[in-house]
Parts: structure tokens; sequence; C-alpha cells
């Protein structure tokens, strides 16, 4: 019975040593492991494009999904015949408008001029009151050659602030001919503006991933057109686990590898600062329920080699782990 017990002992002893050798193994594989590799698709920024303010129907089209397109190409145009006779009828309302402004000019002009005449004549007037009224006062000229005289000066006095008066009017229509010129000039603005919003341009150089419209379409104002993605820019979307996650850093170089066996350099421009479940492309429910940390790579592609939802994988050099972790 003794002997029985004691090869139960020896056993029990044995199982426990070699769980625990596997167990500092793993320990000892997970502090030497020093690099990660984390599986991703290619994302890029995209941008919905719709006309704006402007509803007609789409007379031009000329691009299909997948086709490459540079800044400013004309993606689609709609139909501008009304706009641009708005616009027609804008420009000759601010040829009439400055027609009108000229006329105001010229009518305040000779209102100016009126009384410059007019102060001249009163001047005078004042002078001849002056001179008959020392006469007058030493007996030499008559009451009533007098009387003829101060009546002119008074008649003089009232032409000028008449016409003073109407020169003040003619420069308030002068303001308001300008003030209709401003405006129908800003309509003008306005209209060409409209005009201009019948073209929808690439903003950037890109690819068309997806084309929302169909040429004879009618558009309605923000109804989107095309997506265009930014080839120029874009990033590895992947996952890392939380014991990872103290190992990489902001910043920090990666390279970026696809099926086909090329590979482009990158940097971790986002950590997240908060788990979330596997996604749900994950197919294990073992996986599907693991917390991990969303990261963002961005990746150089000045040959625009990566398309958005392109497959690859990228390895990342991890820190040494902490002591006692």
């Amino acid at each position: 019975m003794n002997r029985r017990l004691l090869a139960v002992g020896l056993a029990a002893l044995g199982i426990a040593g070699a769980v625990a050798t596997i167990h500092l193994g793993r320990r000892a594989g997970s502090r030497a492991e020093t690099t990660l590799l984390v599986s991703g698709n290619i994302e890029a920024h995209e941008s919905i494009l719709a006309f704006k303010r402007v509803q007609s129907r789409i007379v031009e089209l000329p691009f299909d999904e997948g086709q490459w397109v540079e800044a400013g190409t004309v993606l689609a145009r709609l139909d501008d015949a009304d706009v641009r006779q708005q616009a027609a009828i804008d420009a000759s309302l601010v040829r009439m408008r400055r027609a009108q402004l000229a006329s105001a000019e010229q009518a305040h002009e000779a209102a100016r001029r009126t009384v410059q005449a007019d102060t001249a004549e009163q001047a005078q007037r004042r002078l001849d009151h002056e001179r008959l009224g020392t006469l007058w006062r030493r007996g030499i000229v008559s009451r009533n050659e007098f009387d003829r005289v101060e009546t002119a000066l008074e008649l003089a006095d009232a032409g000028l602030a008449r016409d003073r008066a109407l020169e003040a009017a003619r420069q308030r229509d002068v303001e308001v001919a300008r003030a209709a010129v401003r405006n129908a000039g800003e309509q003008l603005r306005l209209t060409r503006i409209l005009v201009g919003y019948s073209v929808l341009r690439a903003p950037f150089a890109g690819v068309i991933l997806v084309r929302q419209a169909e040429l004879g379409e009618v558009m309605q104002p923000g109804t989107p057109v095309v997506t265009l993605a930014d080839l120029a820019h874009v990033w590895l979307r992947a996952y890392v686990q939380e014991p990872h996650l103290g190992r990489i850093r902001w910043g920090q170089a990666v390279t970026v590898r696809t099926d086909d066996g090329r590979s482009f350099p990158g940097r971790i421009s986002f950590i997240a600062s908060k788990a979330e479940f596997t996604p749900k492309s994950v197919e294990t429910h073992a996986e599907r329920v693991t917390l991990v940390y969303r990261i963002r790579i961005d990746v150089e592609n000045p040959e625009h080699a990566l398309k958005p939802g392109m497959p690859a994988d990228a390895e990342l050099a991890l820190a040494p782990p902490e002591q006692g972790s």
C-alpha cells in the first residue's frame, strides 16, 4: 500500500513539473517575442461628391467606377441653360444700373455747378448791397434803388439755399444708384456661382469607387453622384490585443506587405484608447469575444498600388516588455 501511494505521489509531482515547465516555456516565449504580425484592409479618404443648390438633368457623366481622375477634372455636368439665362438677365440689369448711375452723377454735377453760379451771384448781390447802402446813407441814391438791390440780394440767398438742397438730393440719388449697381453686381456674381455649381469637379486626384448617378438623371441638390477615393493618403486598419498594446508606440515605423509580396513603408498614426470586440469578420467565437485595440497605420502609396479594400499584413517591432510583466 505504501508503495502504491509513493508511486501516485511521484506521478503527480511529474505532471506538476511538466505543467510548470510548459507554463514557464510559454512565458519565456512571450518575452522573447520581438515582432507582431497584424492583418487588415487598406482604407482611403473617401469623398461623396454631389451638386450644390442646383436641380437639373445630368448631361455629361464621362467617368465610370474604377477610373483614375486628376484634380479639377469634370466628373459630371448639369443642364445649365436656365441659370445661364438668368446670368444674362442679371448682366443686363447691371448695365442698366450703371447707366442710371451715370445719369445721376451728371445730374449731381449740374446741380453742383448751379450752386457755384448761385454762390457767385450771391457774392455780387451782397457787394452791390453794401455799395448802394453806403451811397443811400450819404443821400446820393434814392431809397427805391437801394430797395431793389436789397431785394436782389434776398433772391440770391433764397436761390442759393434752394439749389444747395437740390444738390444734396442729387447726391443722395447718386448714392442710391451706386447701391443699386452694387446690388445688381452681387446678384450677377451669385448667379455665376450657381452656373459654376452645375459642374462637378474632382477636388483631388483619385479613383472613382462608386458612381451613384446615371446620364440623364435629374439630380436634387446634395444627392450623391460619385464617391472619390484619395489614393495618396491610405492606411491599414488593424487590431492588437492588450498584452501587445504597451509594446507599440505612436509614430512607430511599420512594414506593410500585400499578398503579392510587395512591401510598403508606413507608421502608426493612431492607437485607440478604448478596447472593442474583435470585428465580426472573425468567425470563431473565441476570437470574436476577445477585446482588442484598433490601430491605424499610414502607408506611403506614391504609385497608387494600394487600393481600398485590399488585404494586407503589417509587421510591428515590439519593444521589450517591462520587468515583472
